[in-house]
């Protein structure tokens, strides 16, 4: 339990970061042309404690949900040399898109550490082609079950099951389920291979297991090779190109689900909602697998939050560079009232939306987790 509050607390703060890293894309811009940054906040106001070096306040704030910076003059109505309305369109785009930019190059750069050091990801049953050293791992052992009495552990690959002397190969999850499905209450050898050596468990399938357990109390994913090693020269290029083709992918994606809800067909089947909290779960259970795979799933939430980022809503960096647009197209800015208030209006629903997504989705995640923690 207590190192899977560890992981969940690595992989909320892993989420921070990259909402750290989103504004440094802002602020860092922002300080080459030249703009008054007046605060960088880690964390939402009231702030905890801040320090001023030069110009800006570096602050840490009490509300730990990702970071902000504060540009002089970024609402408008400000008219000085070193303001944010004073900027050229061009400039004001760059210190906009800056931020999203950042969640690409975090993704290449996180990527291009996977390609370095190959990763072992979860795959279905029914995936084949392409595998590369397939195995079915253990993710998770229940108190009191028998694989907990027989000695296996979190991370063990099961390779066999010896049943009166002869052995079957488990290669799919579906293997190891039917197998010990149909020896129910009979003792069975479980060989699996932990840190290079080959072990074997006796145990005996229970006939009537606890809800949610299994016949043998351990959770089960099936993993394979999908990132080979590569050199420290071609591993930048990979990543830059795998991001890429994840961008590619992650708007297909889009395209087909506002198609399907455009036509009244609903999301896609397996299509989930979450937010901060059910993001953190997925990262939490990513760790589980591994740090390739827990590096190559924020690798690809990079990618979608700066995809997110872009949807011309205001309140996101998308809705800020379409206000730009207006401005270009008609020569003039919009009314700082008129934005303001889009603005506010906008970001009071993406705070409903998210409320709710929270509630319906996020939180019976967050309870399935705790749950599965306690029974490992």
């Amino acid at each position: 339990m207590i190192s899977s509050i560890l992981i969940l607390v690595v992989a909320f703060l892993s989420l921070i970061i990259l909402m750290i890293i989103h504004e440094f894309g802002h602020f860092i811009i922002a300080k080459k042309f030249g703009v008054k940054v007046e605060e960088f906040g880690i964390g939402y106001p009231p702030r905890m404690f801040g320090k001023k070096f030069g110009e800006t306040i570096y602050s840490v704030n009490w509300l730990p949900l990702g970071a902000f910076v504060r540009i002089y003059g970024e609402e408008g109505g400000v008219d000085d040399c070193r303001s944010f309305a004073n900027l050229k369109i061009w400039k004001r785009f760059l210190i906009v898109i800056g931020g999203v930019a950042a969640f690409w190059i975090t993704a290449i750069i996180l990527f291009s550490i996977v390609f370095g050091m190959g990763a072992d990801l979860p795959v279905g049953d029914n995936d084949a082609q392409g595998l590369t050293n397939a195995q079915v791992k253990v993710i998770s052992v229940s108190p009191n079950s028998p694989a907990s009495q027989a000695g296996l552990k979190v991370a063990d690959s099961i390779t066999g099951i010896i049943i009166q002397n002869s052995e079957s190969r488990i290669q799919k999850i579906s293997d190891f389920q039917k197998i010990t499905g149909d020896n129910k209450g009979k003792e069975i050898t479980v060989t699996v291979k932990r840190d290079g050596k080959d072990l074997n468990f006796n145990l005996i399938p229970r006939a009537n297991p606890p809800a949610g357990q299994g016949a043998v109390g351990i959770g089960l994913e099936r993993m394979a090779t999908l990132i080979q090693k590569s050199s420290w020269y071609m591993a930048p290029i990979q990543g830059a190109n795998y991001t890429w083709q994840t961008t590619i992918n992650a708007l297909k994606g889009l395209y087909i689900t506002l198609l399907g809800l455009f036509e009244g067909k609903g999301a896609p089947q397996g299509a989930e909602f979450a937010g901060p909290i059910g993001i953190t779960v997925f990262l939490a259970n990513a760790a589980s697998y591994g740090i390739g795979f827990f590096l190559y799933f924020i690798g690809i939430i990079s990618v979608f939050i700066a995809i997110f980022n872009l949807f011309p809503i205001p309140a996101l960096d998308g809705g800020k560079l379409v206000f730009l647009l207006i401005e270009k197209i008609k020569g003039k800015p919009v009314s700082v009232k008129v934005e303001q208030g889009i603005t506010m209006a906008c970001f009071l629903i993406l705070i409903a939306l998210s409320l709710f997504i929270t509630i319906k989705f996020d939180i019976p995640r967050f309870a399935d987790f705790l749950k599965s923690s306690l029974q490992r």
